[in-house]
């Protein structure tokens, strides 16, 4: 029987402003990338999704980006690599701290531009998963499946999963559509769920020109900003998942 995790973005509320539906998806997921502050979230967001993870008994990751609340973190910033690792290792090592003595994260997944621009910079890649290596060496790293997250993972020995989107559009190199374009993410709960499915199934997705590209799915998200979030998760349950996994 095939065992998938499903995880979601949660945790991106800042200040007085509302981001997400996390009180829904959290109980329909396995595990969650909680915003550590730099592209959104803020220390009480942080404590709060935490506490919320742990009650639903829904493993928590940490969700590291671009120092970008502006834009919340989808611009591409050209920084060094140390600088980078050092961003990693800050994000991670504070909210490993809101989990308390005894609890360790279940994983790292990077979030936005910094996710994308790591999938095909290797000195990138390199740079977050040393990042992380510094907080702890046995926290697994969520990557774009076969991208350069992955390759990085492996040459230094960080343990790894290997990430499909259910919810995204992908390019025939197996890179996300970039959101600046229309069609780089699905609204349709039904077409998600079947697409998840397949990718699954298959081991592949089908581009925006038709090709086919290979996949690794260990984990599946579906962003908990993307209005159509919980309603995807809904019909999975409803229509796949008591048929797919134990």
């Amino acid at each position: 029987m095939t065992t998938i995790d499903l995880n979601s973005d949660l945790g991106e509320s800042y200040g007085r402003y509302t981001l997400g539906k996390d009180a829904e998806i959290i109980k329909l997921v396995t595990s969650v990338n909680v915003a550590c502050g730099f592209h959104a979230g803020d220390p009480d967001v942080m404590a709060k999704t935490v506490a919320e993870a742990n009650a639903a008994g829904v493993a928590v990751g940490a969700h590291p980006g671009y120092h970008d609340l502006q834009d919340f973190g989808r611009r591409y910033m050209a920084l060094p690599p140390a600088e980078v690792q050092h961003m990693i290792t800050y994000q991670v090592g504070a909210l490993q701290a809101f989990l308390g003595a005894g609890h360790h994260l279940h994983h790292v997944k990077p979030h936005g531009a910094l996710y994308n621009a790591a999938a095909k910079d290797h000195d990138l890649a390199l740079a977050i998963c040393r990042g992380i290596q510094v907080v702890d060496p046995t926290i697994p790293i969520y990557g774009l499946a076969h991208s350069q997250l992955i390759v990085a993972a492996k040459e230094v020995g960080l343990p790894y999963a290997q990430e499909v989107f259910g919810d995204r559009n992908y390019l025939a190199d197996g890179s996300l559509v970039p959101r600046s374009q229309a069609n780089a993410v699905i609204t349709d709960p039904e077409v998600i769920a079947k697409r998840t499915v397949a990718m699954i199934q298959n081991q592949a997705v089908t581009a925006i020109d038709g090709s086919t590209v290979a996949l690794t799915t260990d984990t599946v998200c579906v962003h908990g900003d993307n209005q159509a979030a919980l309603a995807s998760w809904l019909g999975w349950y409803r229509s796949y998942k008591p048929t797919t996994w134990a």
